[in-house]
């Protein structure tokens, strides 16, 4: 806490606010640390991130069991009429690789400068005095509805009285009602119960821009500043890195906080070296960088390349930081399989120090390490490989645990889950479709330029519990655009498994080109879900999310007769959820 000096004058308003945080949070959720001789002061405030699910946090490398702390060092006399505060955002024990906490520090110095434009001690005054007018015994249920009507667009003022769950349980006589907690976060947070009539469907277009209200004032900066980190936190996978504004992709946001495709922020997130830890990436993740790197060529190598090919790369010229090497906007893929054929294969990387290979890779073409810096940023699921507790009736030794979600879209899938029950299914597409799905999402394909094998049932995405017809989809057997037959891929499966194998079942990392690949969903079972024998349809793109994903090598073929619907295959499947990240 370091010692008080009693010669130095607190500001009143400072211990006011500090009061304020302890009555709304708790004791706990402020510390203070004064210097003694010096006019500063440090307030430390305790954000709880427990609302964010598992897989979330561990996508995002932050501790849900541990808050965020926002550090703020202000003049300890003058208070709001010092100098702007300093901010630093960290967690305790999370030492390493703490990149959510740079994004948040940039959005709260954002937030701050642009309020501390107004801010004095004498105006914060004035705020909180109209929280002892807002309520009087004249009010009507009318104005009570009005303050709670935060989820529609508001001025962004921070006089704008919303109605605080204090002065609700104050004024009101209700115990413990949260709703300023509830309303002042994003709808599209991922809380750990969330409501049925929170997460709507389809969400509004009004939602998006929620995070981004400014919270009242009238129970201080230090709440204020609080309750909006509380609002942007679940939803920075919705936000570049370096602008902050909303992503452009197609299908909105994906699991990862990432930059977004406009030029200038590519060319500020390279030459900050936000990208400086890709090192670590494709050591710990190497296999699933393989695996990034052969969809990214699939796609490439497709001759729908032109509609599948999405996003194309955003990479700034080495020798040129002001011009584009690789540009959405002109776009050449002769270059592009160029500088992709010179991306040294993993196995190779794994082999010696991360410097030297990037040194050999640039003398083969000076923009195939950026191109590989491109792919693993972009990549917008989270992707791990299976260790040895996989699903053996797979057959395959390249199994992954596959979250394409966003936070938001998890949460409202969750909430359907818990109305109508869930299931899995298999989802079958060529592997050349799998580059722009991790970054784009899983999307209803049906009468699009994405379509490829027709809409026979419907408009939706297809799923099926039979692993044959699925495995039709992905392309395995003969031809890549024909549908084989059950009994082919059954004669194909006993074929491959009279031949010996001439490389370990285990093999670390892909050998071959000629991929199949396959994903088991889990699927809501909604009256939506439209069942046509063992062929489904579910035309809700919320309804489905990713869970699993299986590749083939080299005319290797899977089990045809795996039904997901069989109690023992479940089992397994549970059995193996239960041991990853992702939990019920």
């Amino acid at each position: 806490m370091g010692s008080c000096a009693a010669d130095l004058y607190r500001h009143p308003q400072l211990d006011a606010d500090i009061e304020a945080v302890k009555e709304i949070y708790s004791e706990n959720s402020v510390s203070i640390r004064e210097y003694g001789t010096i006019d500063d002061v440090d307030i430390d405030l305790h954000i709880n991130i427990s609302f964010l699910d598992e897989e979330v946090s561990t996508a995002w490398k932050v501790l849900r069991t541990e808050p965020i702390v926002l550090r703020l060092r202000f003049s300890l006399s003058q208070y709001l009429d010092g100098p702007e505060p300093s901010i630093e955002v960290f967690q305790p024990s999370n030492k390493e690789g703490f990149g959510l906490g740079l994004q948040l520090k940039k959005i709260l110095g954002m937030f701050t400068s642009q309020q501390w434009k107004h801010l004095s001690n004498d105006f914060l005054k004035t705020q909180q005095e109209k929280r002892h007018s807002w309520f009087k015994a004249s009010g009507t249920i009318k104005k009570f509805r009005a303050g709670l009507s935060i989820f529609s667009p508001i001025p962004k003022s921070p006089s704008f009285p919303i109605i605080q769950d204090s002065m609700l349980k104050g004024k009101l006589g209700v115990p413990e009602l949260r709703v300023g907690r509830l309303m002042n976060r994003s709808i599209s947070c991922t809380m750990k119960n969330p409501k049925v009539e929170v997460f709507g469907y389809p969400p509004s277009p009004q939602v998006s821009g929620h995070c981004k209200n400014i919270p009242t004032l009238e129970y201080g900066f230090l709440v204020q500043i609080m309750k909006y980190a509380e609002q942007r936190i679940p939803t920075l996978n919705e936000y570049c890195v370096v602008c902050d504004e909303q992503h452009v992709f197609q299908n909105g946001s994906m699991l990862k906080p990432a930059v977004c495709t406009r030029e200038l922020c590519v060319f500020s997130f390279y030459t900050l070296g936000v990208m400086s830890g890709a090192a670590e990436e494709v050591a710990t993740g190497a296999e699933v960088v393989d695996l990034l790197v052969a969809m990214c060529r699939a796609a490439l190598e497709s001759p729908r390349k032109s509609i599948i090919f999405e996003p194309y790369p955003s990479v700034v010229d080495p020798t040129d930081p002001k011009t584009l090497a690789f540009n959405p906007k002109k776009k050449n893929y002769e270059r592009l399989q160029k500088a992709l054929d010179s991306v040294m294969s993993i196995r190779e990387m794994t082999q010696g120090s991360y410097l030297e290979i990037k040194k050999q890779m640039d003398k083969l073409d000076p923009l195939a390490h950026p191109l590989l810096q491109w792919i693993i940023s972009s990549n917008r699921s989270h992707i791990v490989k299976l260790p040895l507790s996989r699903l053996k009736f797979m057959h395959t030794s390249h199994q992954f645990l596959l979250l394409s979600s966003p936070p938001a879209k998890e949460a409202r899938f969750r909430t359907a889950k818990k109305l109508y029950g869930s299931t899995f299914a298999f989802h079958g597409s060529h592997i050349e479709n799998w580059h722009s799905i991790l970054r784009n999402g899983l999307v209803n394909a049906s009468y699009t330029k994405l379509q490829l094998h027709g809409a026979a049932y419907g408009k939706g995405i297809y799923l099926s519990p039979i692993s044959s017809i699925s495995f039709g989809y992905s392309g395995m057997g003969k031809g890549q655009h024909r549908m084989p037959s059950k009994d082919e891929l059954v004669q194909r499966y006993n074929r491959m498994n009279t031949i010996p194998q001439t490389r370990s079942i285990q093999s670390r990392f892909l050998q071959s080109r000629n991929l199949n690949c396959i994903a088991l969903c889990e699927v809501i079972t909604s009256k939506d879900l439209q069942k046509h024998g063992n062929i489904w349809v579910c035309p809700v793109s919320d309804h489905v999310c990713t869970r699993f994903f299986f590749v083939y090598e080299d005319g290797q073929v899977g089990d045809a007769n795996i039904n997901t619907q069989d109690p023992k295959i479940q089992k397994e499947i549970m059995r193996v959820i239960g041991t990853q990240v992702y939990t019920n």
